[in-house]
């Protein structure tokens, strides 16, 4: 899927023979242009050019464009999972930790908008290969009760009033996901703003009234 209204890639030089280029360069690169051109839009060859290899030589790195995907999703998923992870075992309580874990959220998005884009949008694609199919929905599964656990956490607590919490997680990812279609690093707000817009606007939809 072809993604409009993208910022024009600049082209990174090509390296000479003797540096080496690593497999985070090429997993990068390969966001950048799935992100551009959607993963069924995309060949090896612009990859190769993306990261300034031959096309051969970037089969010595990697074997198929369906494991580059497969690295790109899993890349996003762990870093943002790892960070989430974290949040979650803090000792903070279910207001400030589902604060907490929307900013982790936003900061990633806004950071990561190549990858992010990648695991939001070209899911479909990386569902259709069995054998990685299932890591990716354990990933993401994972990723997405970090959220639910907390909602869950605040309704037991008393903090938040009792909603339902699966379609209140799936309400508050969505409006996460969406960042990456408008955000502009050089807009009027910055991720943390944004993040405090959005965590704000939450809360005070669940907080409960302290009687």
């Amino acid at each position: 899927m072809w993604l409009g209204n993208h910022r024009k890639r600049k082209k990174v030089a090509r390296k000479p023979a003797d540096q080496t280029v690593s497999r985070e360069d090429i997993i990068r690169a390969a966001a950048q242009v799935f992100r551009e051109r959607g993963f069924h839009g995309t060949t090896m060859q612009q990859i190769a050019d993306a990261v300034g290899l031959q096309k051969g030589s970037l089969y010595h790195h990697i074997s198929s464009k369906e494991e580059l995907l497969h690295d790109v999703m899993m890349a996003g998923l762990t870093q943002l999972g790892e960070r989430l992870e974290a949040v979650s075992a803090s000792p903070l309580s279910p207001p400030e930790k589902l604060r907490h874990l929307i900013e982790t959220h936003i900061r990633y998005a806004a950071e990561e908008v190549n990858i992010a884009t990648v695991v939001l949008f070209e899911h479909r694609a990386m569902l259709s290969f069995p054998a990685l199919r299932q890591e990716y929905v354990s990933r993401r599964d994972f990723f997405e009760s970090q959220f639910r656990a907390a909602i869950q956490e605040g309704v037991d607590s008393g903090d938040f009033i009792p909603v339902d919490v699966p379609v209140v997680t799936q309400a508050l990812l969505g409006t996460h996901n969406w960042l990456v279609m408008w955000y502009r690093p050089e807009g009027r707000l910055s991720p943390q703003e944004i993040a405090a817009i959005i965590a704000d606007t939450f809360l005070r939809g669940l907080l409960a009234e302290k009687t």
